[in-house]
């Protein structure tokens, strides 16, 4: 027999239905297999769940940034993926100027020139012994093999440009290393990383340039009693300068590490260098509070408009690698109603669907941020 309701039971299943209303609206879509281009996947990916719908929203968002024009593009580039084919996509994002400054990892900003210069990485497995790869001379990156001679010429080369065209005991920045050398690499025609940023003006950072091949060099080039100097505060002040040059910020962390801190402190520290604890030009969100009786503390906030991270680590073992950007919101680094996408994926998936996306998205280069004024003056000693 049909079950008669009650009015009690009636109100309480529309209070239900009021309720689950604000939850319940966007439904999720099945995907169907049949023929499609990567960006139509994504977009379907997208009606998903878990990562996959994520990677989606990186792909949007990442979009969005392209096409906003107050948005300079900054981009934490770590982790060992240039030995993976991955620095050529690096480079597409450069040319067409999808990112406007790139901060990296020394391994990532060098071990790409070895296969620029015409050299080999080698598909490999784990699965191996590896005291007879070091015996056979091969250096292995999880599943990918090196051969140590190619490292050993491409760090020796670095020494070589150290010595013949930079100024012993003159402090460099990062910056000005990465650019010089990388217009030396582009009329050799070894088009790295580097190279191409050099070649399009977008400026490259490696606040730990040392723990590289660029550090090796560095003692290449002391053995030929060439002293090079690196000055890390003049790489952050130059870095926090461009805070003034700038409207709006995006940001993409590829992996963590210091590329991504150095990043995300763009958005809070620069004011630190200006007595009024602002940055010239730029509307900030500002924070006061009382030092004692007479002294007022005043610190000024500039989050970045979006922000998108491709990692594998998690949160909970409370390293920057995996910190939200939920929880970096509460330093003022992102805008709390901000297009923040974080997606926990393998970046060799994640970089390879995203911008091969992007190529069927965007039609043609972006115009950027022009920092061609950044480069003036800098010339190396020959």
């Amino acid at each position: 027999m049909p079950t008669i309701s009650t009015k009690a039971e009636k109100a309480q299943a529309e209070k239900a239905k009021k309720l689950t209303k604000p939850y319940l609206i966007r439904k999720v879509t099945a995907i169907e297999v049949k023929k499609k281009s990567i960006s139509k996947l994504l977009e379907e990916m997208a009606d998903t769940g878990f990562q996959g719908r994520k990677l989606a929203e990186v792909a949007a968002t990442w979009e969005k940034m392209i096409k906003d024009k107050s948005a300079t593009i900054l981009m934490g580039y770590a982790g060992s993926l240039s030995t993976t084919g991955q620095w050529k996509m690096i480079n597409w994002l450069i040319e067409n100027r999808y990112i406007d400054i790139l901060v990296g990892t020394g391994a990532n900003l060098s071990e790409d020139i070895v296969d620029a210069m015409g050299f080999s990485y080698w598909k490999g497995t784990h699965m191996v012994d590896d005291a007879v790869l070091l015996a056979t001379d091969i250096n292995r990156y999880y599943d990918v093999y090196g051969l140590e001679t190619d490292y050993m010429v491409m760090t020796e080369m670095i020494g070589e440009f150290y010595v013949k065209n930079l100024k012993p005991d003159h402090p460099y920045s990062s910056r000005e290393i990465l650019h010089l050398f990388g217009k030396w690499l582009w009329k050799k025609g070894i088009k790295s990383i580097v190279a191409t940023a050099a070649h399009y003006n977008v400026p490259v950072f490696c606040p730990a340039i040392v723990d590289s091949p660029y550090g090796d060099g560095g003692l290449v080039a002391k053995s030929q009693n060439f002293n090079l100097v690196i000055d890390n505060m003049k790489d952050y002040i130059e870095f926090m300068k461009l805070a003034e040059k700038v409207k709006e910020t995006g940001v993409i962390y590829i992996g963590g590490g210091v590329p991504k801190d150095f990043i995300q402190l763009f958005a809070v520290t620069p004011d630190l260098m200006y007595e009024s604890r602002r940055v010239p030009g730029r509307t900030a969100k500002v924070f006061r509070a009382k030092r004692g009786e007479k002294e007022e503390l005043v610190e000024s906030y500039y989050p970045h408009k979006y922000a998108i991270q491709i990692t594998t680590d998690s949160p909970q073992w409370g390293g920057l690698s995996g910190c939200t950007f939920e929880e970096a919101t509460s330093w003022g680094k992102e805008e709390p109603e901000g297009n923040n996408v974080q997606c926990y994926c393998d970046a060799t998936i994640g970089i390879p669907i995203v911008t091969h996306a992007l190529v069927e998205r965007v039609k043609g280069k972006r115009k950027g941020t022009d920092f061609s004024w950044f480069f003036k003056g800098l010339d190396s000693r020959t």
